[in-house]
């Protein structure tokens, strides 16, 4: 960490104390032009996101954020995702084998994405969405399984706990937001499985940061990703409306994937804390 913390590099040490920042950790065992790069990309991700979003014109009154950037920020983060898979090589199999799966997430998220944009022609678009995601989700929660198995982070209480309370909260948000008042339709059935799949996520996200606070911004991750398809489910099927609703959604799915592709930095530290 000392010698992390006196790299002549200036991006090295801007990455580190962003790393610091989002999960307690400043990756050591990362080299400077690794740690650079990551910092390139977590940047040009903001800037995308939340550029688009302060300066965008949409001409719509649910979003500023125009398409372009929405997708191009999803593609930094697939770039990142494997990229951290890169400089992952050499650490642990179980860091390893977490951040590949991270990465394939993201990279499924992207596809669907695409998908609810309509930039691919498959339709029922929201149907092929939902399943993109749902892909996403399945890989997300076995990372998250393996890795609390592997480095022990797998207390039966904290874990089976949090993903009880979480499925819950998915239970009721699906009926309260997707099934209440509507004629049931399959894309309303299909809603109820992918819902439960992201309370798994942010369950056991949830359980891991009860066992090691590094991981905390994953949990964050996970319940923004959770809280961002609520919204979009509210608008696809009960009419939900505001100003800006499609630039809310963005603002809490795009930080959510960021914080999940960027906990392998967690996984390293506690990987490096267990060899040492």
């Amino acid at each position: 960490m000392l010698q992390a913390l006196l790299a002549p590099d200036p991006a090295a040490l801007l990455c580190s104390a962003t790393c610091a920042i989002l999960f307690g950790v400043v990756p050591t065992t990362l080299k400077s032009a690794e740690q650079g790069w990551l910092l390139l990309l977590l940047v040009l991700w903001a800037l995308l996101l939340f550029g688009g979003f302060l300066y965008g014109r949409g001409g719509e009154d649910e979003r500023r954020m125009p398409l372009s950037t929405r997708i191009a920020s999803s593609l930094v983060l697939v770039v990142a995702g494997w990229s951290w898979f890169a400089f992952s090589q050499g650490s642990s199999a179980a860091v390893e084998r977490y951040a590949l799966l991270v990465a394939l997430g993201m990279t499924c998220g992207l596809v669907g994405d695409l998908f609810m944009a309509r930039l691919l022609p498959v339709e029922p678009h929201v149907l092929a969405g939902i399943g993109a995601f749902a892909v996403c989700q399945v890989l997300y929660v076995t990372a998250f399984l393996g890795f609390g198995n592997q480095m022990g982070l797998d207390a039966p209480g904290p874990r089976w706990a949090a993903l009880a309370i979480w499925l819950v909260v998915g239970c009721v948000g699906w009926y309260l937001v997707v099934f209440r008042g509507q004629k049931p339709s399959l894309l309303h059935w299909a809603a109820l499985p992918y819902a439960l799949l992201l309370a798994s996520t942010a369950g056991l996200a949830t359980g891991l940061a009860l066992q090691a606070a590094v991981f905390i911004p994953l949990a964050v991750g996970a319940c923004l990703f959770l809280l961002s398809d609520l919204i979009l489910a509210g608008r696809l099927f009960s009419g939900l409306t505001f100003p800006q609703i499609g630039d809310v959604i963005w603002l809490t799915y795009g930080p959510g994937q960021m914080l999940i592709v960027f906990s392998v930095a967690a996984a390293l530290r506690l990987a490096g804390a267990a060899g040492s």
